[in-house]
């Protein structure tokens, strides 16, 4: 497995911020957004085997929690629904549960909402982003109507859409939220921001839009904790 980076923390975001996890961030994305605060991450990658990853739990000990669905793991990139990624994510999933038992696991996917995969039907949750035009990147490129379906389809999926500003917000409602008829109660807005400074501001203005819409509102708990830092 290609992972850029390989370890333990709290879930900082989306509807299970707070929750301990295991991040695994694959290799490689299909888009390239000009505020990603990973790129310079998942553009690399280091061959891990897949006792590398288990023994990681074990020195831990957390290998019961992970299999108990205690400790999530989080799938993210990049792209992790990239089929080489998808793939060895599956055969993974196949060891825990073949030889440690791992039956009740917790799998977070953390996707750019831009592929078709069967990987979604093996996760416990769906945390789709897709993107606005602040990405940089085309409508073509970003908005798949048959992913976002996929997506939607699945009964614990939910849309986290990066907001810099009130007109952030239009433009997902123009382009994805009403078009796909996604559940309001699935949508979660996030503040852009990569800095402790700039945190407060931005997420007052997403609370404020919360109270406007009935979206709800989730900050980046570990940018509050950690700044900029990875691997944290």
């Amino acid at each position: 497995m290609k992972l850029s980076e390989f370890f333990y923390s709290v879930q900082g975001e989306g509807a299970t911020i707070g929750t301990p996890a295991y991040f695994l961030r694959l290799q490689g994305c299909n888009l390239n957004c000009v505020w990603c605060d990973t790129a310079e991450i998942w553009k690399k990658g280091e061959d891990k085997t897949f006792s590398d990853i288990t023994d990681k739990f074990i020195k831990d000990g957390t290998l019961a929690k992970v299999n108990d669905g205690l400790v999530h793991l989080v799938w993210t990139g990049g792209e992790p629904t990239l089929p080489r990624n998808a793939r060895d994510i599956t055969d993974f999933l196949g060891l825990m549960k073949g030889v440690y038992q791992g039956n009740h696991i917790y799998n977070e996917l953390e996707t750019n909402a831009t592929q078709e995969s069967d990987l979604y039907k093996q996760m416990q949750q769906i945390n789709a982003s897709p993107k606005l035009s602040n990405s940089g990147m085309s409508s073509h490129q970003r908005v798949i109507p048959e992913a976002m379906a996929q997506i939607k389809c699945h009964p614990n999926s939910y849309f986290k859409f990066v907001i810099q500003n009130a007109e952030d917000l239009v433009e997902a409602e123009h382009t994805y939220i009403r078009p796909f008829k996604l559940d309001p109660k699935r949508i979660i807005l996030m503040p852009e921001g990569n800095t402790p400074l700039g945190m407060p501001f931005a997420t007052r203005m997403c609370f404020d839009l919360s109270k406007q819409t009935g979206y709800r509102t989730v900050p980046r708990a570990h940018i509050f904790a950690y700044g900029g830092k990875t691997g944290v």
